[in-house]
């Protein structure tokens, strides 16, 4: 056999699949979520995401400094109030579990990035990513209180704002409350396509938003369409967004890989609860090595297309690289 091309000649050792490997992941390519609970004295493991913690304020500073000390350049914030009512009150309000945070994290650690989550469900009594008439979403009450709750976070001090509730209009809401509050700095990652997905439940337990009665498919996508999130996507760069989210991120490449193509924009990707608790529970019943499919799952994420990768991953990541 003759063969001119042999492919095999760059995968010979270690050091040749170093110099050819296409694809890098950096520390700095990672968004660690936080989970922020009412209360004092709490550093609660989250039983269906091993590994993952509520903080209480009095206690946050723990995982803020387990997350700088690696390097790690930018968090997410999620708030778990104590009480809920219909309009979701807690979110918005100034002393609410993400606002204390953003005030703590950036006064702690000025150079972190700090990103909050902007939705409803985890403070709404009924569970849902809006406000509720008639059993029905009404989109434009919503928007206006998810506008609000955006605004709260800015006047924290949170560098970013990004909006899960997938409510038409919500990102030119944000994006003009925030300016006409002299905001204009405060950037948008706008959580573009967001699928009604199977993989959000063990994120539900975590934040009790489990909807008390239907689901959210009448906003959340439906996971078979793909030129959908195109033009979902399409639309909030027009409305202000700086950064394009999709979600969840292991099942949905293609619509990472279709966003990078269409848009010059940064492109997230959210490798959400149920990634992580699959691999988590595939590992610890001796199913797959953890490390080795994480990373495998991370790149191919980067692979596809993301600037950025917001995984519950991210310190064990930060470890091995």
């Amino acid at each position: 056999m003759n063969l001119s091309h042999r492919p095999k000649r760059l995968r010979k050792n270690t050091a040749i699949r170093n110099l050819v490997r296409e694809t890098r992941l950096n520390v700095s390519d990672l968004i660690c979520p936080v989970f922020i609970a009412e209360g004092k004295n709490i550093k609660r493991e989250i039983p269906s995401m091993p590994g993952q913690f509520h903080y209480s304020i009095d206690r946050l500073e723990e995982g803020i400094n387990e997350i700088a000390a690696l390097e790690i350049q930018s968090v997410l914030l999620f708030g778990l109030p104590e009480h809920k009512d219909e309009s979701g009150s807690r979110a918005y309000a100034q002393n609410g579990t993400v606002q204390q945070a953003v005030r703590l994290v950036k006064g702690k650690y000025p150079e972190l990035f700090v990103i909050t989550d902007v939705c409803l469900c985890q403070y709404t009594s009924h569970g849902h990513c809006g406000i509720i008439d008639n059993k029905a979403i009404d989109n434009d009450k919503s928007v206006e209180i998810l506008a609000k709750i955006a605004l709260s976070h800015s006047e924290a001090g949170a560098d970013m704002v990004a909006p899960s509730d997938m409510m038409d209009g919500r990102v030119k809401a944000i994006r003009k409350i925030l300016d006409e509050n002299n905001f204009k700095d405060t950037s948008i990652m706008s959580y573009s396509a967001k699928y009604a997905s199977a993989f959000y439940g063990p994120f539900r337990d975590a934040v009790n938003s489990t909807p008390a009665f239907g689901d959210r498919k009448t906003y959340q996508m439906d996971p078979a369409n793909s030129d959908e999130a195109v033009r979902e996507a399409g639309l909030d760069l027009e409305e202000g967004a700086d950064i394009l989210m999709v979600k969840p991120a292991m099942a949905y490449a293609d619509i990472i890989y279709r966003f990078k193509e269409k848009f010059n924009v940064p492109i997230a990707a959210y490798s959400v609860s149920g990634e992580y608790s699959m691999i988590k529970a595939a590992s610890r019943a001796g199913f797959l090595e953890e490390k080795q499919a994480v990373a495998e799952m991370i790149t191919g994420i980067k692979r596809a297309g993301a600037d950025l990768i917001i995984t519950y991953f991210a310190k064990d990541i930060a470890r091995q690289l």
